[in-house]
């Protein structure tokens, strides 16, 4: 395998990402994750998000173990993306908490 090869492979698809955001209610959200996804993908992502919201609400490992069901080694990991992440979780965050105001 040559080295293009190789990273073209590491390339993230966009279109996908690009499709995301076409999707305009959760149900249609809902339904393009359960076709993508398996149920125990979708199943670890929103206990990922789950204990994202949590930790960000300052709650404590055993209480979000205890909510979630998550591992401590996942509680640790959402930990660390958000602390030191892209700040997707952020954005998100941010961006609920407005919607709901309004």
């Amino acid at each position: 395998m040559n080295k293009n090869n190789k990273n073209s492979r590491r390339e993230r698809n966009i279109d996908m990402y690009e499709a995301i955001l076409t999707l305009e209610t959760v149900d249609e959200c809902m339904r393009f994750f359960d076709d993508l996804c398996s149920v125990t993908e979708l199943r670890a992502m929103e206990q990922r998000f789950h204990v994202a919201q949590l930790l960000s609400q300052g709650h404590i490992y055993n209480y979000i173990l205890e909510q979630t069901g998550a591992s401590s080694a996942t509680i640790s990991r959402v930990n660390r993306s958000l602390m030191y992440g892209a700040d997707g979780y952020e954005i998100a965050f941010k961006r609920l908490a407005e919607k709901k105001q309004k």
